[in-house]
């Protein structure tokens, strides 16, 4: 839970027992520590000047901005123009395997763009679909959806699962769901969740897109307060960008087997439910896939991260994409949380894009792999 100590109702959601990461103001920092201190609450400075840390991350983007396509860094963080105008790049450079196409438009006429990648290889295949960036500050996750692609079109004649995979399958990729919340956390917060949604009777801004989907809607983990970062919003698919997908998914529910969505920050693969406490019917098959992907992740770096329902693994939350998606015919539904544990968080630094996005590759390559056999 991350809260900032100086609005008034924060506090409120800091419950005993949990660790909390609080952003404080510099000038109250050394007023804070004496309290902590006088009321035995242990605490560990992660990051001293966390603005700074901010300022590292987005104050390179004019330089960025001047780079060729050709020499595109993968192991940076991109604005969201920066990232449409590397997939309309892709789609002019590799029409034999990358389909570009929008599924619709934000609250603020962004179009939603969506990558096809795979070879044509018959008329009906199985799909993937793959999205990244739901919640705005979870910058991983797009870097994540950017890798996989550079990943696939760089090593698709040399690497035999990774031919195989786009032979047999589709790949429908969404590196930013989010759009508009993803180009406010570059431009005015970096720490911003939710949509950019107007509220009429509000002042506050947004819906949480991962809690806005019609599968137990804006019950236990969700807020009906427009100001919570965990409001469901007014009504389910009340958000363009959530209704444009879950229209999309829905049209195309018989040929995609899989739903893989990625956030930040926890280190664990998560699958349904996320709504309540109970075993999904497939159980044996999906905890199998979510088994052998988290050893493979492994094996890269030696990072282990936990895998299982995400109502315990994680916490409870109502109206998610996972459980929409897994509900709605999707058999294999799995949310990744990203590194780290915390001690950088949302500001995960760009040196560890690479081992993150590396590791990850090989757990979404092993469910790949998995949905090409059969599971009884």
């Amino acid at each position: 839970l991350q809260v900032d100590l100086w609005q008034p109702s924060s506090p409120f959601h800091i419950i005993e027992g949990t660790v909390t990461d609080v952003r404080v103001p510099q000038n109250t920092t050394r007023s804070l520590l004496p309290y902590l201190q006088q009321a035995n609450i242990p605490y560990t400075i992660l990051i001293s000047d966390l603005q700074k840390a901010i300022e590292n991350q987005t104050g390179l983007r004019s330089y960025r901005n001047r780079r060729s396509l050709s020499g595109y860094n993968y192991e940076v963080y991109h604005s969201l123009e920066e990232i449409q105008d590397w997939m309309h790049h892709l789609n002019r450079t590799h029409s034999d395997l990358v389909h570009m196409f929008s599924v619709g438009k934000s609250y603020e006429g962004r179009p939603l763009y969506v990558l096809k990648l795979g070879k044509r290889s018959r008329p009906y295949k199985k799909a993937v679909w793959i999205d990244c960036g739901i919640h705005a500050r979870e910058w991983i996750g797009p870097a994540f959806c950017q890798w996989f692609v550079k990943e696939a079109l760089q090593t698709y004649q040399t690497d035999p699962a990774m031919r195989k995979m786009l032979t047999q399958l589709y790949f429908y990729i969404m590196p930013v769901f989010n759009v508009d919340g993803y180009h406010f956390s570059w431009t005015h917060d970096r720490f911003w969740r939710k949509t950019r949604s107007k509220n009429s009777r509000f002042h506050c801004h947004g819906v949480d897109a991962n809690r806005n989907w019609k599968v137990k809607w804006c019950d236990e983990g969700a807020s009906f307060h427009p100001c919570d970062d965990t409001y469901c919003g007014p009504f389910p698919e009340s958000e363009p960008e959530v209704k444009a997908v879950a229209h999309f998914l829905r049209k195309h529910r018989k040929q995609i087997k899989a739903y893989l969505s990625f956030h930040a920050y926890a280190q664990m693969l998560l699958y349904p439910y996320s709504y309540k406490y109970a075993t999904i019917p497939n159980f044996n098959c999906v905890e199998s896939a979510a088994y052998n992907a988290v050893n493979a992740l492994q094996s890269a770096y030696g990072i282990r991260y936990r895998y299982g329902p995400a109502s315990s693994t994680l916490y409870v939350s109502s109206g998610s994409s996972m459980d929409w998606a897994y509900k709605n015919g999707i058999p294999y539904a799995f949310a990744f949380e990203l590194r780290d544990t915390g001690h950088f968080g949302f500001l995960l630094p760009e040196t560890l894009i690479k081992p993150t996005c590396t590791e990850t590759m090989l757990a979404v390559k092993n469910i790949t792999l998995h949905l090409l056999k059969k599971c009884h």
